[in-house]
């Protein structure tokens, strides 16, 4: 039995989360003026503040909307990523800034695409669930991996999306280019289209591995609070991200001209499917910010009923390359686009030098093997609902830790059963499996 407790120890003590190792801090930021401290709120812990200041909101109407789904437990070394300030879950500003705008965006982040550094936030750091920005994610992942050029036959299990879901038209057996699938999931947001794209650069496993795919290259980028389970960005159980994680995942994007060419397409064709008696049609870019803000590059809308409207967009101004997330707005006073643009006004209006924080370099943390996604993000998640096989993440190896762990514990066990048994030769095996 002694043998059993040291397996378990050993166990536990291996599965143990080390620290994550945060970025270095920015000069000590406060609050906007006009903002008023949350009730009964106290610091998270590595906070510069001794309380979080409540974000400037604006009413909105009230919806029916399912319940929000429990997150993850807050893990302190992930929020404090970028820099002690931005684990706050209320407004965190650089001192002498004027307050941000009120919007009804539960948590938001504006950030220096160029320089990285994060100009403000409200709880950068707290959960929220992606919608359709998730896509973003996908983008940054197999942008690089897929030929353009190639043309692909769409699957019928690249058609399995949840009816009435954001789809762009294409048809299953239907022959596409990829650029033309690529324009499909970011002009007209389409969940076939994803499903495709990660089936294509997902490997042998599929969508499933382009899943796989979407969660390693979130720990590398440093989004430690991102875990995808659709690569659309439809609804599943244990996909969450953070707004300063959207702006991780953007500033790749926007690292790659080909997206930043398809981000600023107003408008392109689906080609006609002879073979399936489909007729070629027009698709309009639906990111209102391309066409009414001044110096906009792209970005990224999203919706469910579950996570409200999401959003993700970036504009140059006089040389400067913001961009904007926000999670679970409300459209009214203001669309999800609209709360953007006034974020990038707010942002624009703030000296080059002002900082509370900065976005990670792409794989900063993965020196450290202490950093697991999974572990991070969103502990015992399930695999992803487009899964063909079991999905695998980058916290792979805790896995076998704990198989191994255990079938060490059951042996030992199993033995000490025996060895009883032996000396109890007439007692009856009843059945009964061990607990």
């Amino acid at each position: 039995m002694r043998a059993a407790l040291l397996a378990v120890t050993a166990s536990a003590v291996l599965l143990a989360p080390a620290p994550v190792p945060a970025a270095a801090a920015a000069p000590a930021p406060t609050a906007a003026p006009e903002a008023t401290a949350a009730e009964g709120s106290t610091a998270t812990p590595g906070s510069t503040a001794a309380r979080a200041v409540r974000c400037p909101r604006v009413a909105a109407p009230a919806v029916s909307r399912p319940p929000r789904p429990s997150p993850p437990p807050a893990v302190p070394q992930a929020r404090v990523v970028g820099g002690a300030a931005l684990a706050s879950s209320g407004l965190v500003v650089p001192a002498g800034a004027g307050a941000p705008p009120a919007i009804t965006a539960t948590s938001w982040l504006v950030a220096d695409l160029d320089s990285g550094q994060v100009l403000g936030g409200c709880g950068p750091h707290e959960y929220g669930t992606p919608a359709s920005v998730q896509k973003l994610l996908l983008a940054a992942t197999m942008m690089p991996r897929l030929d353009p050029a190639q043309t692909v036959t769409v699957t019928e299990a690249d058609m399995n999306i949840e009816p009435g879901s954001s789809a762009v038209g294409l048809v299953e057996g239907g022959r596409y280019t990829i650029e033309t699938i690529w324009l499909g999931l970011l002009l007209n947001s389409g969940n076939e289209a994803a499903n495709a794209l990660a089936r294509l650069g997902g490997g042998p496993d599929g969508a499933a591995g382009g899943v796989r795919a979407m969660n390693e290259q979130a720990h590398h980028l440093g989004a430690l609070q991102t875990h995808a389970v659709t690569p659309s960005g439809l609804d599943g159980r244990g996909q969450f991200t953070s707004a300063y994680d959207l702006a991780l995942i953007a500033r790749a994007c926007f690292a790659q001209p080909t997206f930043r060419r398809y981000a600023l397409t107003e408008q392109a064709t689906i080609p006609a499917q002879p073979a399936q008696r489909t007729k070629g049609f027009q698709i309009q870019n639906e990111n209102q910010l391309i066409y009414r803000y001044p110096g906009a590059l792209g970005g990224k809308t999203g919706f469910t009923d579950l996570a409200r409207h999401t959003y993700v967009g970036a504009a140059e101004r006089d040389g400067r390359r913001l961009v904007v997330t926000l999670l679970g707005a409300e459209p009214a006073p203001m669309r999800g686009w609209e709360q953007g643009a006034a974020l990038l006004d707010w942002g624009f209006s703030l000296p080059g030098d002002a900082s509370v924080g900065r976005l990670v370099e792409p794989g900063e943390l993965t020196a450290t093997p202490s950093a697991v996604p999974s572990a991070l993000a969103a502990p015992g998640a399930p695999r992803p609902a487009a899964a063909s096989g079991p999905a695998r993440t980058g916290s792979g190896w805790l896995w076998w830790v704990v198989a191994l762990s255990g079938a060490g514990v059951l042996a030992l066990l199993g033995g000490l059963l025996w060895h009883r048994r032996r000396r109890l030769p007439g007692q009856i095996d009843n059945g009964a499996r061990p607990p």
